[in-house]
């Protein structure tokens, strides 16, 4: 959230803390055995956001400084520089401007192929091409367009080579999808449009396309913003995915091929906040769906940050506890990190977080990427800014990238000659991709006359990556490929065996035989990889291989189930039929079995669930699980099930039986419940038996059956402040029913007035003003109450305006200006607050003073004791931000906030909240049909419904039928007058007490969130 505050100060604001270039290695912290050193910096190059280093050793940058608010600061438009050390002294000391143009403004992605260059600029992706080897651009292409949003960093991202030959990337939320050069919406090998919505893919995605974009593939989906992928030699990919900012759900993934990976709701594309059966325990476990069928576990959830660029480090310079290791960029902690990843079962665990390099004492360190020069060192590409990314950036006239070497390595490019074979065949041993492209290209053009060489080095080399990747080469040559993949599949080394696989889906020959081979593999990988390689499978072969598959799933591993679920898509009958065939008279009887049937989508899958409900030997804790698992099936079988769930008198025991009876009824339809006269008693029995509950409501709301309505009021009244008793109040007037709201507001029973005034006034419910008006207007009623009123009728936009006029017609209560004034001045529209700032004119600041300038502020230091006082009391801060565990949750939370912004960059959010509003916490306004509106955080959108969380912190769902437009803001939810209830003092002192939240320990989060535990 940043200002051009340039404009504002005329010099740089943020000049007390950010770090020349001759002091830029002071403020960092380097791992031992390893050293810092500054390749490039500013003037020579500007906010990098992404790079790549060639062959040569050069470093090509997108030097990025027309990105949102600062679009157009740079007429000519950003640039693709090439940083080059001529001289040998590890520093860049030439600069080439290949290409500058408005058309790449805020470039996200390079990838450096040769004399092609690719470049990622949402909404395009480019080809660029140097014809004459000077360092220039000459010819321009289209390779993809309409990816991604305009202006956005989770749209496209860069793309890296393979060792397959193809090419990979990834592309965040904002509006994803991909259409070809000719505008046509590319399709993948399956058939399905590449389009966020659904059918079947949600928010961010990862590709594999050949180098001309043919053979699409969607790898992975249902990310929020995978910022980069990275691909090892056996064609093992790993991303980072970033949270909703305050969740420290900041996640590693390995990525099972076709996977969903659970940011959204599979089936309906609800956000993660939204109630559902089986909810998960943590917060980071909810946010990716952990408890879900269908969704790929995570392999390491790393807290807050904003993750940016990741590599797989297959070279040999740095210390060994780095190699073969994915080495990671975090701009929010300022951290570039390697994460000791080992396998376990059929996935991956980190044993140990190791960082390389990080800003302790220069908080402007912002790695946006990391990359490996051909020499083995990292080249690390440095942001540099007091924020994290676009929504705060908040300088432009800064930027470095670093080079990390073991202490006194010098820079130097190992030479060699890709128009030879064994030249070739050296530099297939870099750890330098561009260098591996060119000599992948090279032996690949030769096919059969470079067949010796290759395979020589996958026989008798020592390094497995490097005989993976001369077996890329060799299954692709003509004739030949089958024969080396066979040999292959009965390699020692798992990893060899896994890309003989691999291999022969990228020809597309005998995958089903080498499935066959390697089937009951003693690697629980290897294993792994069959079932995956199965979607690729077509024929009654494929169920078969399924099934002797399946029948070895143990019920612990939920990796292998995963790839177990990927393989069976779209042939789900087949698949599961044959597995009963084979698993035995009770195959619901274990664990593992109930596993497969949990994960399964067949037609007989409601039939196999009711079995395991109904089943004694089900433990008890598995019951949420199952039932959550009818939210995943398609199809006529399944409303039957529900039917003889929900009306059997056949239940297991009280407490499970309601649940079971509970569940199935929330997911019948309407006809079969209220309009069945064979229902229609049982039903009723059961809505009697949840009087007072939560379920009551899901049901009322779900059949509309009146007589409730005391009841309803009772739950309004008990929870009035949350979504559970917005829910019952709506649903009072929505049943036509006001009299027990008139009965309570009419009662003796102060307590009962209290709590009915406060469950309208949360409701925001425009038809709340029908019962709330003879309250205010009854001067025979305790003042309090009437306040009390009169605010809950300012909660609606409808309430608001009728207040308004009685203001400006002079015909409200003295007595009530006060607390109609709070209200209105609290509206979420802006045309409230003008006629709020007309009819109660406002108080000067808090100490009649003006703020002094920031410049002047950030030379204070403050007391941290009194800011948290501050924070918690006298501001608004603690009404909308969570701080361990304490305040409402609307905006981020600040838990670690310390860790993430400068102390600039947290007076600018405080100061300018709507300078940059970040992606999830943009604020909206859902106008309805009976003419009220409601703003808030957007929480969920489906088909269906909406749900937006207030600034109370109250989620209110609506169904589409019922809204009429939804616009979202230009303003921050968050107020930008806070010095009317601050002195400046109090403000230094709340950012004092801000910039002490750091991050919690990455090993007390690992603990945490990814400990020993059966997901």
């Amino acid at each position: 959230m940043v200002l051009a505050l340039l404009a504002f100060y005329g010099r740089p604001l943020f000049a007390q803390d950010e770090h020349p270039p001759s002091q830029a290695l002071a403020g960092l912290d380097v791992a031992p055995g390893l050293e810092a050193t500054l390749f490039a910096s500013e003037p020579m190059m500007l906010s990098p956001t992404n790079i790549d280093v060639d062959a040569r050793g050069r470093v090509w940058v997108c030097e990025v400084v027309n990105y949102r608010h600062r679009n157009g600061e740079r007429p000519e438009g950003d640039r693709i520089l090439i940083l080059e050390d001529t001289d040998g002294d590890g520093r860049a000391d030439k600069s080439t401007v290949f290409y500058q143009g408005r058309d790449i403004d805020s470039a996200m992605g390079i990838c450096v192929l040769g004399n092609r260059v690719i470049v990622s600029v949402s909404p395009n992706v480019f080809v660029f091409t140097d014809t004459d080897g000077d360092g220039k651009a000459d010819k321009k292409e289209l390779l993809f367009t309409k990816a991604g949003e305009l202006q956005h960093d989770h749209t496209a991202h860069k793309f890296v080579f393979g060792p397959d030959g193809r090419l990979y990337w990834n592309m965040g939320n904002a509006e994803p999808s991909v259409y070809d050069r000719d505008g046509k919406v590319v399709k993948d090998i399956f058939g399905n449009p590449v389009i966020d919505g659904g059918h079947p893919f949600h928010g961010g995605m990862a590709f594999r396309c050949e180098p001309d974009g043919s053979r699409f593939e969607v790898l992975a989906h249902n990310f929020r913003n995978n910022y980069e992928l990275a691909v090892d030699s056996f064609g093992g990919l790993w991303q980072s995915d970033n949270d909703d900012d305050g969740n420290r759900a900041v996640r590693i993934n390995y990525l099972l091929e076709y996977g969903n990976y659970g940011y959204r709701d599979e089936m309906t594309g609800a956000g993660w906040q939204t109630p559902r059966t089986n909810l998960e325990e943590t917060i980071p476990e909810r946010h990716w769906h952990q408890n879900d069928p269908g969704v790929v576990p995570n392999l390491l959830v790393t807290g807050a940050g904003s993750p940016t660029g990741i590599v797989a480090y297959e070279g040999t310079l740095l210390p060994k506890p780095f190699q073969g290791q994915a080495i990671h960029a975090d701009a929010g902690p300022s951290i570039v990190r390697s994460y000791s990843i080992v396998p376990e079962a059929a996935g991956y665990k980190s044993i140990e977080t190791v960082n390389l390099l990080s800003g302790t004492r220069d908080h402007w360190f912002r790695p946006s990427d990391v990359c490996v020069a051909p020499d083995g060192s990292l080249m690390v590409a440095d942001w540099y800014d007091p924020g994290v990314g676009g929504h705060r950036m908040g300088d432009i006239k800064r930027g470095r990238i670093y080079r990390l070497a073991p202490p006194k390595t010098p820079y130097r490019i190992p030479k060699h000659d890709f128009n030879s074979i064994s030249g070739a065949i050296d530099a297939l041993g870099s750890p330098n991709l561009e260098t591996r492209y060119l000599a992948w290209t090279s032996l690949q053009a030769r096919g059969a006359a470079a067949e010796s060489a290759l395979n020589r080095v996958y026989s008798e080399s020592t390094n497995p990556r490097l005989r993976a990747r001369a077996l890329w080469l060799l299954a692709m040559i003509d004739g030949r490929g089958s024969e080396y993949i066979a040999r292959a599949a009965k390699d020692s080394d798992a990893d060899l065996r896994i890309t003989a696989l691999r291999a022969a889906r990228r020809i597309r020959s005998d995958v089903a035989k080498t499935v066959q081979t390697l089937i009951h593999d003693p690697s629980p990988h290897v294993r792994r990889e069959c079932a995956i390689a199965l979607r690729n499978v077509e024929g009654p072969e494929r169920s078969k291989l399924w099934a002797e598959l399946a029948v070895q799933h143990d019920g612990r591993d939920r990796w292998f189930l995963e790839a177990l679920g990927i393989g069976a898509a779209d042939d789900w009958d087949a698949c599961l039929s044959a597995w009963l065939a084979t698993a035995g008279a009770r195959p619901t009887s274990n664990k593992a079995g109930r596993d497969l049937v949990w994960r399964s989508r067949s037609s007989q899958t409601p039939a196999l669930l009711e079995t395991i409900l109904l089943s004694p030997n089900t433990p008890p804790a598995e019951m949420p699980r199952t039932l959550r698992a009818f939210d995943f099936q398609r199809g006529s079988t399944k409303q039957p099930v529900l039917a003889r769930l929900a009306f059997s008198e056949a239940q297991p025991g009280q407490v499970t039986g309601n649940l079971i009876r509970g569940e199935a009824l929330a997911r019948l339809d309407r006809n079969d419940v209220v309009n069945n006269p064979e229902h229609v008693a049982t039903f009723k029995a059961f809505l009697d038996s949840q009087r007072g509950k939560p379920r009551l409501v899901d049901l009322l709301e779900r059949f509309r059956v009146p007589g409730y309505s005391a009841d309803l009021l009772a739950v309004a009244q008990s929870h009035p402040q949350s979504n559970l008793g917005v829910r019952a109040t709506r649903l009072l007037f929505d049943l036509g029913d006001r009299s027990p709201i008139e009965a309570a507001l009419n009662s003796h029973d102060l307590k009962s007035i209290e709590e009915t005034v406060a469950a309208l006034s949360s409701s925001e419910d425009p038809r709340a003003a029908k019962v709330l008006w003879p309250v205010v207007d009854d001067a025979k009623r305790p003042l309090d109450i009437r306040r009390q009123a009169i605010r809950a009728l300012a909660r609606s936009r409808r309430g608001a305006d009728e207040v308004l006029l009685r203001a400006e017609q002079g015909r409200l209560d003295a007595s009530l200006r006060e607390a109609a004034s709070a209200s209105v001045y609290a509206s979420a529209s802006d045309a409230i607050r003008a006629r709020a700032i007309k009819a109660f004119p406002l108080p000067p600041a808090l100490d009649s003073r003006p703020l002094p300038p920031v410049r002047q502020l950030l030379r204070r230091r403050g007391d941290a004791r009194k800011g948290e006082i501050v924070f918690a009391t006298i501001g608004t801060c603690a009404k909308c931000h969570v701080v361990n565990g304490q305040g409402k949750e609307v905006g981020p939370n600040l838990s670690e906030i310390g860790a993430k912004l400068s102390r600039p960059a947290i007076y600018e959010s405080i100061l300018f909240p709507s300078a940059g509003i970040s992606h999830n916490f943009a604020a909206y306004t859902v106008v309805l049909t009976n003419g009220n509106a409601v703003s808030g955080i957007l929480v969920s959108r489906t088909p269906d419904s909406i749900a937006i969380k207030g600034i109370d912190a109250i989620t209110r769902t609506f169904r589409m039928s019922e809204v009429e437009e939804i616009k979202e803001q230009s303003v921050s939810l968050m107020p930008a007058d806070l010095q009317k209830a601050m002195t400046a003092d109090d403000l230094v002192n709340v950012v004092e007490y801000l910039t002490t939240l750091k991050a919690t320990s990455q090993k007390a989060v690992s603990a945490r969130v990814n400990g020993d535990k059966d997901k």
